[in-house]
């Protein structure tokens, strides 16, 4: 079994429960693990055989940038199931959504919500 890791992507988004965040938009992190059985899928050294990582990346984008939620929970279950269904190769999808700027008093490294299809 193989893993594609995908850390750190950052998009701008509008996404929160707050006014402010759904007008003025932040910075989101999106972190996804798609693990696969490469040992069965990459055949010949062809790209067609196996799960893109440009590929996931795009899915990604294209989900977190073209929605809004107000909570990055939401985020996170969508970008999962839309990989899920994007890559049916995928035998389990992790996804971290980091929250970097919020609306709360205190001192404090980002937010992040985690899921996985290992989960369900």
């Amino acid at each position: 079994m193989g893993k594609i890791k995908l850390p750190n992507m950052r998009f701008y988004t509008f996404n929160g429960v707050h006014a402010e965040e759904k007008r003025l938009g932040q910075q989101l992190s999106v972190d996804v693990v798609v693990h696969y059985p490469i040992e069965r899928l990459v055949q010949g050294d062809d790209l067609a055989t196996t799960i893109s990582y440009s590929a996931v990346y795009r899915t990604v984008e294209r989900v977190v940038t073209t929605n809004q939620f107000d909570l990055i929970e939401s985020v996170a279950l969508l970008v999962m199931r839309t990989l899920q269904t994007e890559f049916p190769q995928a035998t389990q999808v992790d996804v971290a959504v980091t929250k970097h700027a919020l609306p709360v008093p205190g001192i404090y490294d980002p937010f992040t919500v985690s899921v996985s299809t290992a989960e369900e």
